[in-house]
C-alpha cells in the first residue's frame, strides 16, 4: 500500500477508522525529511506491513494541523493504535528501527492502555494516551 497523505479533514478519520495508522509529519525543504521519505515509502509497501495505513502530512501545507499535534520538530513519526496514539518521535530512523517500531505497535496489547485512559479520564477515554508506550 502507498503512502496517503493526510489532511486536517481526513487525519481523524483514517486515525479512528483504521487499526494501525504511522504518521510521518514532514516538509520539503527538510533534508532529514527527504532521506526518511523512501525508508518510509518502502515500509509502506512491504508485504509484512499489510493493513498498516502510512500517512503523510505536509507541515507547510497542514500548519494548523501539526500545530494541533504539538509538532516541534521534523520529520516527526507517530503512530496510532485503536485511535490512540501510542507512539511520538521526532527524527529520521533507519529502515529497521522503523520495522522495529511498527512491530511493537502490532503486538501492543491495547486493553491495559485503554483502562489507564479510561481511569485517568474518571471513565471517558480520549483517544489520546502518553506517547512514550511503545
Amino acid at each position: 500500500m502507498a503512502t496517503t497523505e493526510l489532511t486536517a479533514q481526513s487525519f481523524e478519520k483514517t486515525v479512528l477508522d483504521n487499526d494501525i495508522v504511522l504518521v510521518d509529519f514532514w516538509a520539503s525543504w527538510c533534508g532529514p525529511c527527504r532521506q526518511f521519505a523512501p525508508v518510509y515509502d518502502a515500509a509502506s509497501q512491504s508485504g509484512d506491513n499489510e493493513g498498516i495505513v502510512f500517512g503523510k502530512v505536509d507541515t507547510e501545507a497542514e500548519q494548523a494541523l501539526a500545530s494541533a499535534a504539538n509538532i516541534t520538530s521534523i520529520p516527526t513519526l507517530m503512530a496510532f493504535k485503536e485511535g490512540v496514539l501510542v507512539f511520538a518521535q521526532p527524527g529520521a530512523l533507519p529502515q529497521s528501527a522503523l520495522q522495529d517500531v511498527i512491530e511493537q505497535v502490532k503486538n501492543l496489547d491495547m486493553a491495559p492502555i485503554k483502562a489507564q485512559i479510561a481511569t485517568e479520564a474518571g471513565g471517558d477515554a480520549p483517544a489520546e494516551a502518553p506517547a512514550e508506550q511503545v
